[in-house]
Parts: structure tokens; C-alpha cells; sequence
């Protein structure tokens, strides 16, 4: 299997979780942290356009919730999006995995990714 690429921050717990569930299955897969790297503007793009490109915008999180109103509201359109994810990394739902079939999620989802990983 290629690698995976498992993109986030590396204190989120949700990351922690995701990241322990591959290496207690040894799948190998490569962290892109964005704090340290940022956030790659071209796979933005595609991340944009899969179908888990609406769930990228994390509004339920502590840095969306501190966010001035206005900036909350520029977020309707894509453009909006897609600056703020490119500002401000923390408030990407994490993590983003791009699987080595082409395809992206956003999030951790256990058992969907068994589905990917136990072949």
C-alpha cells in the first residue's frame, strides 16, 4: 500500500487518536504538521472539492468560537474558506488523510478507515 498522508496538529487529540489507531495496526503513513509546514495551498484546493470538503471548516471548534463575527460570516463563499484555512490551520477539522486510492477525509473515523487499511 502507498503511503498515507495524515495532515493536522500534532497536540490535537483527535490527531493523538488517529495517529496511535495506525501505528497499533502498523500502517505506515506520513504527518504533515500544520503548524510547522503549513497548509499545502494546492491540496486545499482538492480537499475543497472532495466530498468531505464542507466538513473542513471545524465551527465547532475553540478557534472558530473566538473568531470575530465578520470573519465567521466571509466564510459563506469558498474564497472566505479558503483563506481563513490558509491563516488559520487550527480551525481545519483534523485530521485531513489523503489515501493513496486518490481520495481525502476529513476526521477520524475508525471504522471507515479500517475499511481502507484492512486489504
Amino acid at each position: 500500500m502507498a503511503t498515507i498522508t495524515l495532515y493536522g496538529i500534532p497536540n490535537c487529540d483527535t490527531v493523538k487518536k488517529a495517529r496511535a489507531w495506525l501505528q497499533d495496526r502498523g500502517v505506515a503513513y506520513r504527518f504533515h504538521d500544520f503548524r510547522k509546514e503549513g497548509v499545502p495551498a494546492d491540496r486545499l484546493e482538492a480537499w475543497m472539492q472532495s466530498p468531505d470538503g464542507e466538513r473542513l471548516v471545524n465551527r465547532q471548534g475553540t478557534t472558530w468560537r473566538k473568531l470575530d463575527p465578520a470573519v465567521q460570516q466571509a466564510v459563506t463563499t469558498a474564497a472566505g474558506a479558503r483563506a481563513l484555512l490558509m491563516e488559520q490551520p487550527s480551525v481545519i477539522k483534523r485530521p485531513v488523510v489523503d489515501w493513496p486510492d486518490g481520495s481525502t477525509t476529513v476526521g477520524f473515523d475508525p471504522v471507515g478507515w479500517a475499511l481502507r487499511t484492512d486489504r
